[in-house]
């Protein structure tokens, strides 16, 4: 999976992290990533202002966050989290742009979500992402007019890798949201064949016999199994999870160990957790503030902020000097 990929006498052009045409002629008909994505990749947020516009100002910001606070490099961007597919195509192409851009010589893999109800927009942002120097795609079940089965949603995201024939590619698998029933067991069946550049799987669903036939019955492939359900981490790490797309939690080096950490997500679980809440609790272990979500998701409560201060505050995860007022605001 780590060696080159075959000659195309046609090429295409490598891009640089972040840059243009570097010149270099890759393979255009294998993925050849520069190692194994695995470990903790940080599901993003696209940091927004009180009126609805990204924030692309503390984009920067947050890398160096990501990096020297939480010793995470490795990213996937405009994903669920990110709030992906609340953005327009132009935004989303600007703010892989800014990850890509800012990450230079501090991240070690970006990747792209490029999931779309449009074969056409996916391709679009799959080319994009190769043109800027991502360093992975990934893509979830489109899910209005749905594939009813493996063979129709393998065709499209066939499709969507193709037009970005040297970037590594991820199916993301969240059937909660896409209502794309289809087991990832299945769609893992035989998919390199029809894929020579899939590379892994992020599987956000509480399915864990699911998850586990996935790792099972790919163990001679070296895929990237990711796990995307924090609460069911640790289950999904025994069953052979390589790696975890997460959302932002108190860094680990600051920890007393994952259980102090599965106490806070118990907690926000109950008082009610998604997108919005994310954001929130971002701010307050970050310092930078990220504005609440898009609409039709609404800003986490004020009684939310506080409950969940309180929390990370009785864990160790804040200092009391760590949060400023206007911080709080931007998540109130």
């Amino acid at each position: 999976m780590d060696g080159p990929g075959r000659t195309d006498p046609q090429g295409v052009r490598a891009e640089g992290r972040g840059g243009r045409d570097s010149g270099t002629l890759v393979s255009s008909s294998m993925a050849s990533p520069k190692k194994k994505l695995q470990g903790l990749v940080a599901a993003t947020i696209t940091p927004m202002t009180e009126h609805g516009e990204i924030n692309f100002s503390v984009i920067g910001q947050y890398v160096d966050y990501l990096v020297k606070e939480q010793g995470v490099k490795n990213i996937f961007v405009n994903g669920t989290t990110g709030e992906g597919l609340s953005l327009s195509i132009s935004e989303r192409r600007r703010v892989a742009e800014e990850w890509v851009t800012k990450g230079r010589n501090k991240l070690d893999q970006v990747v792209i979500h490029v999931g779309a109800l449009s074969l056409k927009e996916s391709q679009e942002l799959a080319q994009h992402a190769a043109e800027i120097g991502a360093d992975g795609i990934a893509v979830i079940a489109p899910f209005f007019l749905k594939p009813w089965n493996k063979d129709v949603l393998i065709n499209f995201l066939k499709e969507v890798a193709a037009a970005a024939p040297a970037l590594p590619f991820y199916y993301y698998h969240i059937p909660a949201l896409t209502g794309v029933k289809i087991r990832a067991e299945e769609v893992l069946d035989g998919i390199q064949e029809k894929i020579p550049t899939f590379q892994g799987l992020k599987f956000s669903d509480t399915d864990l016999l699911d998850f586990g036939q996935c790792v099972d019955q790919n163990r001679q492939r070296q895929f990237a199994f990711l796990f995307g359900v924090d609460e069911q981490l640790l289950s999904a790490l025994v069953m052979g999870a390589t790696g975890a797309v997460g959302s932002p939690r108190p860094s680990e080096a600051e920890s007393r160990n994952r259980f102090c950490i599965q106490r806070f997500i118990n907690f926000v679980v109950k008082l009610g957790f998604g997108v919005s809440q994310t954001k929130a609790i971002m701010t307050l272990v970050s310092g930078i503030p990220m504005g609440p979500p898009r609409l039709p998701l609404q800003k986490a409560s004020r009684e939310f902020t506080d409950n969940a201060e309180a929390k990370l505050r009785s864990l160790d995860f804040l200092s009391f000097n760590d949060l400023k007022d206007g911080n709080l605001e931007a998540c109130s």
